[in-house]
């Protein structure tokens, strides 16, 4: 799939600094590889893009040459393995998510709060020969689902790895008071599944550019067909 057309010094100094810090190619939590527990579906959501932006990479924070998103920079990585541990080449990983605002973009968005036009709101990235992806981004912000019902921060997920069924789920962080009232996150009952798409902000590592805090998603995929 083709990625827009960035300037390829970002692009390889982005790749390289992770590299080089290890982050990319970090292992899938013992404790997951050992119980073999299967990343949990989720829902998609009403805020799929209806249509993919023009501007479609693994860098969320521009668009083209534009300015850049408004937000607490995150870099999220991780690597998509099956149950046994074993790295899934080749998989299309897309994420969505809230602007800084709490707005969504590429959709019927009806709420009224600005949307950041140097957002891309949509992105995805394929994994290497090590299961591998990377996504630079933003850390979202709670939203109101309803009156009553407060959304934690959180990005959609959705995998497709050869020789297994589609994934959508969802990442949330650590330490979200909105998790404990989540009717989407506490709708899965396993706790150590329930545990598998929080993450946590890390300190960005040394040489690591841009300098932002990094989150280590592991997606552990758990029906082939």
């Amino acid at each position: 799939m083709m990625r827009k057309a960035v300037p390829l010094t970002r692009r390889r100094l982005i790749g390289a600094s992770l590299v080089a810090g290890g982050l990319v190619a970090a292992r899938v939590s013992p404790a997951l590889a050992a119980l073999g527990v299967a990343t949990p579906p989720q829902t998609m959501g009403p805020f799929f893009p209806r249509e993919k932006p023009l501007d479609v990479d693994n860098d969320l924070t521009r668009i083209g040459e534009g300015g850049l998103a408004a937000g607490t920079l995150i870099h999220v990585v991780g690597r998509v393995v099956d149950t046994g541990g074993r790295a899934v080449t080749g998989a299309v990983v897309e994420i969505w998510q809230a602007d800084a605002s709490g707005r969504y973009h590429y959709v019927d968005d009806g709420r009224d709060v600005p949307m950041d036009i140097n957002f891309q709101g949509y992105g995805h990235d394929t994994t290497d020969h090590e299961g591998a992806y990377r996504f630079l981004t933003i850390q979202p912000p709670p939203y109101p689902a309803s009156a009553s019902w407060m959304r934690p921060a959180h990005i959609h997920f959705r995998v497709s790895g050869p020789g297994f069924e589609r994934l959508a789920t969802q990442l949330y962080f650590a330490g979200d008071p909105h998790l404990a009232t989540d009717r989407v996150f506490n709708a899965i009952r396993d706790p150590d599944a329930r545990a598998s798409v929080v993450v946590r902000v890390e300190a960005p590592a040394a040489g690591l550019e841009p300098a932002a805090g990094v989150c280590r998603f592991e997606i552990v995929l758990g029906n082939p067909v």
